[in-house]
């Protein structure tokens, strides 16, 4: 069973942004790897798309949400300074093939300590801005992950 985290696209800096920061979009390079990020996801017939609330994780899966015609779940514990515990409880409950969208502080904590409960990591990691971890999950637990780079502009 194959899962798919994706950390969000490049957003508009936070030192130039005056509103919250859960609110701040997509840059122009932004949208254009979430498009990138779509075309390469839905051959994989995701069946489930579920993001942390903030605007910038929810827009990196909207290109692939309108591709597959999956409405994008809003789960706020995958949003950014949350509870590890509470993200791998999403991990664990989510079908196979589900797109997760996430952020640069929860990505690696998660994948770190599923590597410490016995997760084999078969590439570099990779934590950049629109970067997607594929994990491998069995009866048994997370089995292994791979790090995808982000697509190529």
């Amino acid at each position: 069973m194959t899962l798919y985290i994706v950390r969000h696209a490049k957003a508009g800096k936070r030192s130039e942004w005056e509103g919250p920061d859960e609110m701040r979009p997509l840059s122009d390079k932004g949208w254009e790897q979430a498009q990138a990020l779509a075309e390469k996801l839905k051959l994989i017939s995701p069946t489930n798309l579920i993001s942390s609330p903030a605007t910038r994780c929810m827009q990196t899966l909207e290109p692939l949400s309108k591709a597959i015609n999956i409405k994008i779940v809003s789960d706020q514990r995958l949003f950014e300074h949350g509870d590890i515990a509470k993200t791998l409880e999403v991990l664990e409950e989510v079908e196979d093939s589900t797109v997760i969208s996430s952020h640069g502080d929860m990505i690696p904590e998660v994948i770190k300590l599923l590597e410490r409960r016995g997760m084999e990591i078969g590439s570099k990691p990779d934590w950049r801005k629109a970067s997607v971890w594929v994990v491998e999950r069995t009866n048994r637990g997370f089995k292994s992950a791979v790090a995808w780079a982000p697509p190529q502009l």
